[in-house]
């Protein structure tokens, strides 16, 4: 009888693809792949380490899974992903449930790991992180119609307040023909939606290539048969360039939408990151690209008391929102990660006083987001189906506003044919309902 393996992914998609490249290896060295890592022989957590609350997230899933292993449920406990790589050398000795720690540069070790651990070995192996694969085969994890792919490892951009450069290394970017291929077999296997990613997008290919090579890639990916959306994620706005812009405004199969975390607008509070441009910089590329796309959609992420943030700058910050009106935003309160900058920078402010800022600007942002939903009553969407809501008894799915796991979703209903999962549908939008657009199948 084959031991039976379970993952549990957290974090972001970039983690969750590192999570199909192990299930691939696992399940080809002929280990039982099990949907219940509660209930499995080896349980694998595939952490996150970026900010605290994801860290917590981590700790907390190893700690139930550690409770289960006591009581027979399951048998092997290994620990891998960011957390594992940041805390390599602790995670085993705080939690002596913990039968592996493996660190992102030991992923290609996995079955071995696996090996050793049903011999009843411990293990806690922490290669150089630049050995982390960058290509392999994946084991979908995804609905069969939207994938992610991966298309560079690690960030060069050196925020002062992000611990990715230390858990991930340097930016390495993929090349174009192995993505290419990757993204032709998954349109192959009938995936309808990709969802391009990296901790930096727009800085793909520089490393290989000596150049932004983002909209060149674009392009290739939409010569494949079978995709209908490919989605752009994780922008930085200092390298969108005109290709780019324009690779979007025309190609299309690319979604009419783009994510750029600014992470603040004003000048002093961005060099204090040690990111680029300022207030009217981050206008002049907002207006440039409603201008070129006018159905655009723009996700954008800030950061409420980052270190010395005066009541000026974060005023500055909400009316910066407010004026722009992005369709799709977040705003979480700074974190303190050791090992960075900004984690010894003076005037840290207090937990309550970060906590309360992102509160503000994200109250704001629900009478913007109100406001634009009404502004889509009486339209017609396309929309991805991807269930049935026995609750609202009625189905949901997506539109190309919406990336997923980060965004809403739409709910409608049909007096015809019923819908089929992972098929696109128009739909005229009746209302929207809290923070999701309300609508009904065009027959």
């Amino acid at each position: 009888m084959a031991t039976k393996v379970g993952i549990i992914s957290l974090g972001c998609a970039k983690n969750q693809v590192d999570a199909e490249m192990l299930l691939y290896k696992i399940r080809e060295a002929g280990y039982e792949i099990s949907d219940d890592p509660g209930i499995c022989d080896i349980a694998i957590v595939n952490t996150c380490g970026f900010i605290e609350s994801a860290k917590q997230e981590s700790i907390d899933e190893i700690l139930e899974l550690a409770t289960l292993k006591r009581e027979g449920q399951i048998k092997k406990l290994i620990v891998t992903g960011c957390l594992a790589e940041r805390y390599n050398n602790e995670l085993m000795k705080e939690m002596c449930e913990i039968d592996a720690v493996v660190g992102i540069g030991g992923n290609e070790d996995i079955v071995t790991v696996l090996n050793r651990v049903m011999e009843d070995e411990k293990v806690n192996i922490h290669p150089d992180k630049m050995l982390m694969p960058l290509e392999g085969k994946r084991l979908q994890s995804t609905p069969p119609y939207t994938a992610y792919i991966k298309i560079s490892e690690g960030c060069d951009n050196r925020c002062t307040y992000c611990a990715i450069p230390i858990i991930r290394g340097g930016h390495r970017s993929r090349k174009m023909e192995d993505i290419v291929s990757e993204a032709t077999d998954l349109a192959n296997k009938g995936v309808k939606e990709l969802n391009v990613i990296a901790q930096d997008t727009t800085r793909y290919g520089m490393d290989l290539y000596g150049e932004y090579r983002l909209a060149k890639l674009l392009k290739e990916l939409c010569k494949i048969d079978g995709f209908k959306w490919i989605r752009v994620l994780y922008c930085y706005p200092d390298k969108i360039t005109d290709e780019l812009i324009e690779v979007i405004k025309t190609e299309e199969k690319i979604c009419k939408y783009i994510d750029i975390p600014l992470q603040h607008c004003n000048k002093d509070v961005l060099r204090r990151m040690n990111r680029s441009g300022d207030k009217d910089s981050l206008l002049a590329l907002i207006n440039k690209l409603r201008k070129e796309i006018p159905d655009i959609v723009i996700r954008t992420t800030f950061i409420a008391g980052f270190p010395g943030e005066t009541e000026e700058e974060f005023t500055e910050l909400c009316q910066f929102a407010k004026d722009v009106k992005f369709q799709r935003m977040g705003c979480f309160p700074y974190s303190i990660e050791e090992g960075t900058p900004a984690a010894e920078f003076p005037n840290q402010l207090d937990e309550e006083t970060k906590a309360h800022r992102a509160e503000i600007i994200m109250d704001q942002q629900s009478y913007i987001m109100d406001e634009y939903l009404e502004s889509q009553i009486g339209k017609e969407m396309e929309i991805l189906c991807e269930g049935y809501d026995r609750y609202a008894e009625c189905y949901f799915g997506r539109g190309y506003c919406d990336a997923p796991d980060v965004d809403t979703v739409t709910f409608f209903t049909t007096t015809g044919e019923k819908p089929k999962i992972g098929e696109f549908y128009n739909v005229e939008i009746t209302d929207f309902l809290d923070s999701s657009l309300v609508g009904k199948i065009i027959d």
